[in-house]
């Protein structure tokens, strides 16, 4: 098996993350770690024996945003984790080199930061007047197995490595006791289906959209994605259209849809303004990408800008959670939960306080400190609090303040070369 020998899956073991959700089994790291040497030589025997299967992965379920719906996750075991973690690294190894600088999801030195920061440089400063913002449905729960199989064949000639990737998309999950077959999907919770996802619209998007659409297009033409969410930038409003029913039929071929609801074509850039104006539409439509809302707005010099601002459903969804969090843990002491807001809103502002979004920001906190208000007030049936003696407690356990931790104008090098 080459690169999925002892020394190399000893590595993934101590690389995984400590006090994840467990499979089936229930085996946890610190478990594994126990006689990790013999562990690891089983497992390396097996594999080269081809009698290595993974364990059906364990079905949870996490609420989506703002919705009643759940989305399904699998857990696998920690020993299979192991050897994805394994066959993720060869996985990168060949593809970085061949993925497209479009795709910005789960790769070496990028990140959603980068993605934002390309889109931006193509609206404002490339003839980009129209956006197709595109969601499809469902993407990890319908990709195609044979699809996937036959992608990764095109680059990878080890029927043994193919074998076992074969094995993970085919092992079933268990949910209350009963086995279930998966005949299709990737199953998101398992640490290769980033790379997988990668693979598959690799060729199913990036590069149907860099060898065909670009080339049939007169006007300028752009694609930005992260993992299946992405957004396609045209110059010209007819070459959207045409795309949007081409890719309509592309999706279809793989066994994809797209979310029409979720899906549209939006006048967007240097002139929507003006054009809304005329048309007397008020302020352009806006987008959303990635957790932040685009929308057209202005420099202090009165040139076009694009700005961006957290999601609503995004802030909703952090709100709800958050109130969820404290409703079951009020009664925690004090240090334990002002803690976990700090640690929450560090990682909060890390993501979200990027150029022009300091404000809303800023009304994120101030409603997580309403929350905090509200709860502590509920740790018994008098009153903790009033607002100033809720003032002088801030004091004492200050929530930290937001300020810019990324400018979207700043290009690192890293990036530059996709210019």
């Amino acid at each position: 098996m080459g690169p999925l020998n002892e020394q190399s899956l000893v590595q993934c073991h101590f690389e995984l993350p400590n006090k994840k959700a467990t499979g089936v089994n229930g085996t946890t790291k610190e478990q594994y770690s126990e006689n990790l040497d013999d562990k690891i030589m089983d497992l390396v025997s097996r594999l080269k024996s081809k009698s290595y299967r993974p364990v059906p992965v364990r079905r949870m379920y996490i609420p989506k945003l703002n919705s009643n719906k759940k989305r399904p996750l699998g857990i696998p075991e920690h020993e299979d984790k192991i050897v994805q973690k394994g066959i993720t690294k060869i996985l990168n190894t060949i593809y970085e080199n061949d993925f497209l600088d479009c795709s910005f999801g789960f790769r070496p030195n990028r990140n959603c930061h980068d993605a934002l920061k390309i889109l931006n440089y193509y609206i404002e400063k490339k003839s980009v007047n129209y956006v197709v913002d595109v969601d499809i449905r469902g993407f990890f729960d319908n990709v195609d197995h044979k699809w996937m199989i036959e992608f990764l064949k095109l680059r990878i000639a080890d029927p043994n490595l193919l074998r076992i990737m074969g094995r993970f998309l085919k092992g079933g999950y268990m949910e209350e006791g009963k086995k279930y077959r998966t005949d299709n999907g990737t199953p998101q919770g398992g640490v290769i289906s980033p790379v997988l996802a990668n693979v598959y619209l690799h060729y199913v998007l990036d590069l149907w959209f860099e060898k065909r659409v670009r080339k049939q297009c007169k006007g300028q033409a752009y694609i930005v994605r992260y993992a299946d969410d992405f957004v396609c930038c045209f110059q010209y409003k007819s070459e959207a259209l045409v795309f949007f029913q081409s890719l309509k039929l592309r999706l279809k071929k793989f066994n994809l849809e797209i979310a029409e609801d979720k899906t549209k074509i939006i006048p967007f850039g240097r002139f929507a303004e003006k054009n809304a104006n005329q048309k007397g539409d008020g302020k352009p439509a806006t987008f959303d990408f990635l957790g932040f809302t685009h929308y057209c707005g202005k420099s202090k010099q009165g040139n076009f800008r694009v700005k961006r601002k957290s999601s609503r459903k995004k802030v909703q969804g952090k709100l709800k959670e958050t109130k969820e969090w404290l409703k079951n843990n009020r009664n925690k002491d004090i240090h334990t939960i002002m803690d976990r807001f700090k640690r929450s809103l560090i990682g909060y502002y890390n993501y979200y306080c990027i150029t022009d979004n300091t404000q809303s920001v800023n009304n994120f906190k101030d409603k997580i400190q309403y929350l905090l208000f509200k709860w502590l007030n509920r740790r018994s049936q008098r009153k903790s609090f009033t607002w100033d003696k809720f003032r002088l407690f801030l004091d004492k356990y200050p929530l930290p303040s937001p300020r810019i931790k990324v400018n979207i104008y700043d290009l690192r090098k890293e990036i530059c070369y996709i210019l």
